[in-house]
């Protein structure tokens, strides 16, 4: 077992060919900082197992941005880097993963914690877990490139529902949606998951690059730059609103938040 970030993030290998990267961070409900973010990435462009696992700890896999350190006079800069740079590039990097990735969602996946899993090529989620997205209840408009996501795995409408009722929805509800691949009992997760990266990284390491490779090129959906500098400045929007920063404070101060509309 190897430490990262800080011990926040734990890489082992569980089977041959598999490398495993465990979300450790329980006292911020596997929030996503910047140091583990930076060291996710780091991990997804250095290693080169043949199936790459992704879990969590405890009874969270992540609850998504660390929102807890966003008070003060750099809100509006603190918030955008946070949510925009290095969550990114994670996301970037391990899509651009060359094999196979694989999700364990051990706990309630939240937010940019389920976008998280949802960049996983496969899903395997352990029965009794959460998944939800609090943008609408934050004050947070997303980014294109996540909601495509969104949009691609479970279709408009639960997409739409998921967004914006801001609703968390169990596992059975989510494998139907399109969220998840498999959903098992809690104490069947690891096994399960394990079993199956074994089995992908037995085959044919040509084949498992080529085919992702080709999976991704077919899905990726071109925007003009006009629209794309369009949908990023809508989203950067919302870091200078007082409703995403009354969104905040109300999360941390566990309250209904009080909208303006600006």
């Amino acid at each position: 077992m190897t430490e990262l970030a800080s011990g926040k993030l734990l890489l082992d290998e569980p089977a041959d060919g598999v490398a495993r990267l465990t979300i450790a961070n329980p006292e911020r409900r596997g929030a996503l900082d910047h140091e583990l973010l930076d060291a996710l990435a780091e991990a997804a462009r250095r290693l080169d197992a043949r199936c790459l696992v992704i879990t969590g700890s405890g009874s969270m896999f992540s609850a998504g941005y660390d929102l807890g350190n966003l008070e003060g006079e750099e809100f509006e800069r603190a918030a955008e880097r946070l949510v925009a740079h290095p969550f990114h590039d994670a996301i970037e990097a391990l899509e651009a993963y060359r094999f196979p990735v694989l999700g364990q969602i051990n706990g309630h996946a939240i937010g940019g914690g389920l976008e998280l899993a949802l960049t996983c090529d496969i899903r395997i989620a352990a029965r009794g877990i959460k998944l939800g997205m609090p943008p609408a209840k934050l004050g947070l408009i997303y980014s294109h490139t996540g909601l495509s996501k969104f949009l691609e795995l479970c279709g408009p409408a639960n997409t739409a529902e998921l967004f914006h009722a801001g609703r968390n929805v169990d596992a059975g509800r989510g494998e139907r949606m399109g969220l998840l691949n498999q959903v098992v009992e809690a104490e069947e997760l690891e096994a399960r998951t394990v079993e199956v990266a074994a089995e992908i990284a037995s085959n044919a390491p040509l084949s498992l690059a080529g085919n992702k490779r080709i999976m991704r090129a077919l899905r990726e959906l071109r925007l003009s730059k006009e629209v794309e500098r369009e949908l990023v400045e809508l989203r950067e929007s919302c870091f200078r609103s007082e409703d995403f920063r009354e969104g905040v404070r109300a999360f941390a101060e566990k309250r209904k938040p009080d909208w303006k509309g600006r």
